[in-house]
């Protein structure tokens, strides 16, 4: 049985190897210069495997892959303008959009200004008017007086947002 064993061991290492007398043969031809010995993948690069062959139908759709179509390089110019295209029109819109947002930035800053403005024209106007003045001017000058209790009339407003005063109704 061990026999056996060692048979069967045996020839698989022959082979993979070669038989005895092969690899003697082929330990000959190598030649060791200086105290180095051979790498190993010296022998693996004799052992080469012979080239498979190609069968016909797939060595045609090999090279029909390879081979671009005056169909398909016209498809793939198109498709590479189109995309510059598009490229070119969205760097356009971009800068455009950066024009038009620093133009609002600048319109809002002139609205700032100008608020502040009208701001402080208004308040230099307020504080300019004299209400004791008015007062005076009214009632001394042009004959005005105080509301009297009859003469005040309050209206309900239900349902609607505004009220028409007519002259003239009571």
């Amino acid at each position: 049985m061990s026999r056996n064993r060692r048979n069967y061991r045996q020839a698989a290492y022959e082979k993979r190897t070669g038989t005895r007398a092969e690899r003697t043969e082929r330990n000959r031809n190598l030649y060791v210069y200086g105290s180095a010995a051979y790498a190993p993948e010296a022998e693996r690069q004799w052992e080469t495997e012979p080239k498979r062959q190609i069968q016909p139908a797939v060595r045609k759709n090999r090279e029909r892959a390879n081979h671009m179509s005056a169909g398909y390089v016209l498809f793939l110019a198109a498709a590479l303008c189109a995309a510059a295209f598009i490229l070119v029109n969205y760097i356009q819109l971009q800068a455009e959009l950066t024009n038009l947002t620093k133009t609002v930035a600048a319109k809002e800053s002139e609205l700032n200004a100008l608020r502040e403005a009208n701001d402080e024209q208004y308040n230099r106007v307020v504080n300019s008017i004299n209400l004791e003045e008015i007062k005076r001017i009214a009632i001394g000058e042009l004959g005005m007086t105080y509301a009297q209790e009859g003469q005040i009339i309050t209206y309900s407003n239900e349902g609607d947002d505004f009220m028409r005063q007519v002259p003239g109704s009571k």
